[in-house]
């Protein structure tokens, strides 16, 4: 069964250029994961400064290994600074399709 991972990026006003910037370039190597099925990238429509990642693994351990990836460290550490709170991830697996 696979894994379907959510976060929740609030920035500090005024980052959002920066978050995207660093978000667009972890986004594609992520991708190309063995174990990534997908991963998108989204913007509230309603909550200025806030963004989302929605991506969906084979596994568990698929997404532990992406964790240590070092193109998802950077992509963390470079959030600190752009954060207003810190981001909020969710582990999930689906209960009811189509």
């Amino acid at each position: 069964m696979s894994l379907d991972v959510f976060v929740r990026f609030e920035l500090k006003p005024g980052r959002n250029a920066e978050f995207l910037e660093e978000a667009m370039r972890v986004v594609p190597p992520s991708r190309a994961e063995p174990g990534c099925i997908s991963i998108n990238l989204y913007e509230s429509l309603r909550e200025p400064h806030t963004y989302f990642i929605h991506s969906e693994w084979r596994d568990e351990q698929a997404f532990n290994l992406h964790a240590e990836m070092p193109h998802t460290k950077y992509f963390l550490g470079q959030l600190e600074q752009l954060m207003a709170n810190p981001f909020e991830a969710v582990r999930t697996k689906e209960i009811a399709t189509e």
